[in-house]
């Protein structure tokens, strides 16, 4: 692969602005008002509408949207365009539960997403079950995020392609380590208000740049109509499936992503809440759009027509390598746009990390270990937790990367939602169908990850254009009828008061 020739005025830069962010963690530490699992894991009280909006657009948007995006529209060109739709799938799903959330979260002080689960139904091998579904899940998002990270440093290091993957994958892993650490939920909201913006300025940066290099989307598409047709066709019947499928399997498993629950609860009010989620539908033109229009041209570039499908992930660095060449501004901006995606992979793999350790602490450790433990000594275990979590995701990142059949990000993507929509019975229909019972969504949850897993080699998204998820939610949502309907006993003791 063709590095990016940073020299050590860029890199130095590069290494101030990660630096920085342990500076932000001091600050977080100094502003805690107490040693409490509240404080560390949601701020105390809130956050406000600026926080909130940036702190959700930077963990939504990450490493994925910047390398997998670029790299998926490498691959099989403008249909991937329906991926802008990701995020408004996302918000109406939010529409439909997330107030409703909020309220009971402010009454009960829910900190972690189980907290809600346990409350609604007190049963608890679902509440163990649905916190170990939703740690895989994102720690699988998490591993995605060191992947990038040394991806990215194999382009910009002249380092050989071992050492700087593997050192790519540690940097991230300190530095957001050492900042979660010190100030929790307000370090990791403050940095990504800072991280969301460098990444909305990045976004828009990058498509300007890359539009000047390479030329119009309008050549672009009369370049790929003649040496590609394949990639500008109207989609076939499985290509359309598939459209539909991603929407609707993202919609679902995106809201109802543990970290995305917990920034839920840690808005200020509802009107904060309600205002951030509206104006988070507009935000996918400043990101999934631009990446696929980065893909798009980079498809259509005889640039970069060497480059493989095996090696689409790549994209976005090679894109950034040939335009940097063009003048010392063209040089600058592309450290800008290294920094954004900095931003995007630190911002969504520091949530993931404080979800995944608040979900460890309260929901195993504290829920079913240890009940007296004092909210110190919690602080503390989900502290030592974070630093478990972050070596092992980084070792499995390494070893991984160290195979002949490496997995797309993409895929990894994929396996997440798959997983955290059999999620949904439990989050979003018990908020409205009061007669559940509550050993329903258990043995629904149970069926449906059985279905998930059992389809997966299948490969049913590319064999009939339907994810495993949706597969698995129906056989869930069959579950769940079948045992509230007919099982007279395990009634739900829980009635909302909203």
């Amino acid at each position: 692969m063709s590095k990016i020739p940073l020299g050590p005025l860029e890199l130095g830069f590069i290494a101030i602005y990660l630096f920085s962010l342990i500076g932000i963690g001091y600050w977080g530490m100094r502003a805690r008002n107490e040693n409490s699992l509240k404080d560390f894991y949601l701020a105390g009280s809130g956050v406000g509408f600026t926080v909130l909006v940036l702190t959700l657009y930077a963990t939504q948007y990450s490493g994925n949207t910047l390398f997998a995006f670029t790299g998926k529209t490498f691959r099989i060109g403008y249909p991937w365009l329906m991926s802008v739709h990701f995020m408004t799938s996302i918000i109406v799903v939010y529409l439909v539960f997330a107030p409703r959330l909020h309220s009971l979260a402010k009454r009960e002080n829910f900190i972690t997403p189980s907290d809600f689960l346990e409350y609604r139904f007190s049963h608890r091998p679902y509440t163990v079950l649905a916190s170990i579904t939703m740690v895989l899940a994102i720690g699988n998002y998490l591993l995605a995020q060191l992947t990038s990270m040394g991806l990215l440093l194999q382009g910009i290091t002249e380092f050989d392609e071992r050492t700087a993957f593997i050192a790519g994958v540690i940097l991230l892993a300190v530095i957001m380590l050492v900042y979660e650490t010190l100030g929790g939920f307000r370090a990791v909201a403050w940095t990504d208000m800072i991280q969301g913006g460098i990444l909305m300025v990045g976004f828009v940066v990058l498509l300007f740049v890359v539009l000047d290099h390479f030329g119009g989307l309008g050549n672009s598409y009369e370049l790929l109509k003649s040496s590609k047709p394949e990639n500008v066709s109207v989609p076939n019947s499985i290509m359309t499936r598939q459209w539909f499928s991603y929407i609707f399997v993202v919609g679902l498993g995106g809201a109802l992503y543990p970290q995305a629950i917990q920034r839920i609860y840690a808005a200020r009010s509802q009107k904060v809440l309600r205002n951030g989620v509206a104006t988070m539908a507009f935000l996918p033109l400043t990101a999934s759009l631009v990446a696929v229009l980065v893909g798009i041209t980079a498809l259509a570039s005889p640039e970069l027509s060497e480059l493989s499908s095996e090696d689409s992930d790549r994209v976005f660095s090679e894109v950034c390598r040939i335009i940097m060449g063009k003048s010392v501004l063209h040089r600058w901006l592309v450290v800008l746009l290294l920094a954004a995606v900095l931003a995007a992979l630190m911002s969504t793999a520091d949530s993931v990390l404080l979800s995944v350790s608040s979900m460890l602490t309260k929901d195993i450790y504290h829920r079913q270990i240890n009940k007296n433990a004092s909210q110190a000594q919690l602080t503390l275990i989900g502290k030592s937790i974070s630093l478990i979590v972050v070596v092992v995701m980084a070792s499995v990142a390494i070893y991984l990367q160290s195979l002949e059949n490496k997995p797309t990000l993409v895929k990894l993507m994929n396996m997440k939602f798959d997983i955290l929509m059999q999620l949904a019975p439990g989050f979003i229909l018990s908020m409205y169908w009061q007669g559940m019972k509550t050993n329903a969504p258990f043995w629904g949850l149970v069926g449906g990850l059985i279905c998930v897993f059992a389809l997966y080699p299948v490969g049913t998204l590319t064999n009939w254009g339907v994810h495993t998820g949706i597969f698995g939610l129906v056989v869930n949502l069959i579950i769940v009828f079948i045992i509230s309907n007919f099982n007279k006993g395990n009634k739900s003791l829980i009635v909302f008061n909203l």
